[in-house]
């Protein structure tokens, strides 16, 4: 069997180690096998000589959270991220066990949004009614209180000197609508307007967790929709650091000139923010009563988008305190589905990440994705959006 994958990326690896520290996966098992460099390894053996693709190959392959802390470290730009979405996609091409069709069948509902809001408001519902235990659904990787209903998002588009698209998707709308409310105050704020995505048949999900689990067909088919349900030449802002790593890189998934030209267009929310902060009028009062707050960046906003700084300089003129963790932007194990398929180790990813938060001192975390949110929240953190957080400082 052959991974399929570019030579020359494969042999960019020179095995230095430099990635080691920067592995979740690796510092928390301490294997060889479970770093990037051993990784690599393991698909030259099955790429360039023959080895055979057996159950310890796919669970290593299986077991990496494509926090692509690697690529940030890496002196040779090792496309690692590439890599392993290549090598995941031939396993799910070549394994159907790899993807049971029970996991197929729930990456493609993600992409029809009254689904995804119903089945939130049943396991909602469910907890309600004590039918699901909290410890059941920390172990799911579900938020520890799910809301039972949305308050609707209106935005005013007759007014504004600038009209932009926010991209709500799947997860983000469902488990935290708050925050795209949060978002079209703040932006409203600044003098702009958002609106929302035509709600176009199979476009409720960016494709995120879909190519990351090796379906790249399902994912290009949610990228197409996506893209029709923003037409047109405005910016597209994004509040969910996953998702507006997905957007920018159509390009590369769909290989057409619309994509790309689509995915130009696309900011994460903060990017936006950190270039308007002079339309933004000044702090009410300083945002989460004061306190210091600790600054958890997704690994999709540092090492994929390149954004993290942005984060900062949004929040600042909105908090008391700024605090930054010394763990050189460790992932904190949630990784989109990760949590729920692999909750032992992604616990012990997030330990790493806690004992960072308990020295920096700060009582509440500003995260920018929600898989983030959601898995700090399950260990008892005050965890919030950036956004949210300026809007608090902004409106009360």
């Amino acid at each position: 069997m052959t991974l399929a994958l570019d030579d020359d990326d494969l042999a960019a690896c020179v095995q230095c180690g430099l990635c080691l520290p920067h592995c979740p996966t690796f510092r928390a098992t301490g294997e060889e096998s479970s770093s990037p460099r051993g990784r690599i390894a393991l698909m030259r053996q099955v790429q360039w000589a023959g080895a055979p693709v057996d159950d310890a190959f796919v669970s290593y392959m299986d077991a990496c959270v494509q926090c692509r802390g690697c690529e940030t470290a890496c002196p040779a730009g090792v496309p690692f991220g590439r890599l392993m979405e290549r090598t995941r996609q031939e396993l799910a091409r070549t394994r159907p066990s790899y993807q049971p069709w029970w996991r197929r069948l729930g990456y493609r509902a993600l992409a029809y949004h009254s689904l995804v809001l119903a089945g939130s408001s049943l396991l909602a519902l469910a907890q309600r009614l004590h039918l699901l235990s909290r410890a059941r659904a920390v172990r799911l990787g579900l938020p520890p209180r799910l809301p039972l209903r949305r308050g609707r998002l209106t935005t005013d588009t007759q007014h504004g000197s600038q009209h932009m698209y926010l991209f709500t998707g799947c997860v983000m709308d469902a488990w935290q609508r708050d925050v795209h409310a949060a978002v079209v105050r703040v932006t409203g704020a600044a003098g702009a307007a958002v609106r929302f995505p035509v709600r176009t048949r199979g476009a409720g999900c960016c494709g995120a967790l879909a190519g990351h689990a090796g379906l790249v067909d399902d994912a290009r088919r949610m990228a197409q929709a996506v893209m029709r349900s923003m037409p047109g030449d405005a910016a597209i802002l994004v509040d969910s650091a996953g998702c507006g790593a997905a957007l920018k890189d159509y390009g590369h998934l769909l290989g057409t000139p619309e994509a790309t030209a689509f995915a130009s267009r696309v900011l994460d929310v903060h990017e936006w923010l950190a270039a308007n902060l002079d339309r933004l009028p000044p702090a009410r009062r300083p945002a989460a009563a004061g306190a210091v707050i600790a600054v958890q960046d997704p690994c999709h906003l540092r090492h994929v988008q390149h954004a993290h700084e942005q984060v900062r300089t949004a929040l600042r003129p909105y908090v008391a305190a700024l605090a930054e963790l010394d763990d050189d932007g460790l992932c904190c194990g949630a990784g989109g589905a990760y949590a729920a398929l692999h909750p032992d180790l992604a616990g012990q990813i997030r330990q790493r990440k806690l004992a960072a938060i308990a020295r920096s001192g700060a009582r509440v975390v500003a995260s920018a994705n929600p898989g983030c949110l959601v898995h700090l929240a399950n260990a008892g953190l005050d965890v919030r959006h950036p956004v949210a957080l300026i809007d608090e400082a902004l409106h009360g």
